[in-house]
């Protein structure tokens, strides 16, 4: 590691990039695999009551290693040749090679997003242990992201872990932590509490659930890395996003108002902001309210 840290930024780039790429591909299968387990334990968990198995959940062993990718409409294997992260998706023009089927572009695109943040991770965070640890929460952030944009559901076996991850790092890092313990531990509770209070408040109020409790458990996991000073500005960074995005798609998409918003992407996102450019970007809303 002490090798990487020597390197030019612009070379330590170039590896996150090819790094973030080859963890994207992987990212790809945990955001499709994740919520067909979790759909395949809850049925095991009810099989009394469900006369016949869902067709969308696959019989036999499955995990996120086991079996290996193939078309879901032909069932060809995907080779190594065919996996390679980008140049193969460009190379086969979004098509599989078996029968042709389209190949959704989001599938390079999130290989593309995790090569880019990972590089801009390692580059403005310092090395060896802030950039290694910012770049496992970019990973897990992505993953949640793309979840909750398909199934309006952060995975407890994501958060959770990433959670505990926060406050081990925290614990264990020494003048490399982001945050002392203490404010690591008041961060993930804060985290956790703030949403749970607006959560109730809310359905109080109108009677509706307004986020789901893995929105909750997200930012308890944002507060144990970074520590409950950072838990306002995620919050606000979030909320002005997702207002502007979520106007946006109703006025210019034409998106029902009654569909909900998946919060959690909006979550992550002002998450990642906050890890690398959080004290500054808080340093500059104090000096401009003449609090600094």
């Amino acid at each position: 590691m002490s090798t990487l840290a020597a390197l030019p930024p612009a070379m330590l780039a170039a590896f996150a990039l090819l790094f973030g790429l080859l963890v994207g591909s992987f990212l790809n299968v945990v955001i499709h695999r994740i919520p067909l387990m979790m759909r395949r334990e809850w049925r095991e968990q009810c099989v009394e009551e469900m006369a016949q198995p869902a067709s969308d959940i696959p019989e036999g062993r499955f995990n996120i290693v086991v079996p290996r990718s193939r078309c879901p409409k032909c069932g060809h294997g995907i080779t190594a040749g065919e996996n390679i992260p980008v140049v193969s998706w460009l190379m086969l023009r979004g098509k599989c090679s078996g029968c042709g089927t389209r190949i959704s572009a989001r599938y390079p695109a999130v290989e593309l997003l995790s090569g880019l943040m990972f590089a801009a991770t390692a580059v403005l965070l310092p090395w060896p242990a802030q950039a290694l640890a910012g770049i496992a929460l970019t990973g897990a952030l992505i993953a949640l992201s793309f979840i909750d944009i398909d199934e309006q559901l952060l995975p407890d076996n994501i958060t959770l872990p990433l959670l505990w991850a926060g406050l081990a790092f925290n614990l264990l890092a020494g003048e490399h932590a982001f945050v002392s313990l203490q404010d690591a531990v008041v961060g993930a509770i804060a985290g956790y509490l703030s949403l749970w209070t607006v959560y109730w408040l809310f359905k109080l109020l109108t009677g509706k659930e307004g986020m789901g409790y893995g929105d909750f458990k997200l930012l308890a996991a944002l507060g144990a890395w970074l520590g409950w000073q950072m838990l306002p500005l995620i919050i606000l960074l979030s909320a002005v996003v997702g207002a502007v995005i979520g106007i946006a798609m109703i006025v210019l998409l034409g998106r029902d108002k009654q569909v909900p918003i998946p919060f959690g992407p909006y979550l992550a996102a002002a998450g990642w902001i906050a890890l690398l450019w959080g004290p500054q970007l808080a340093a500059a809303w104090l000096n401009y309210a003449g609090l600094h």
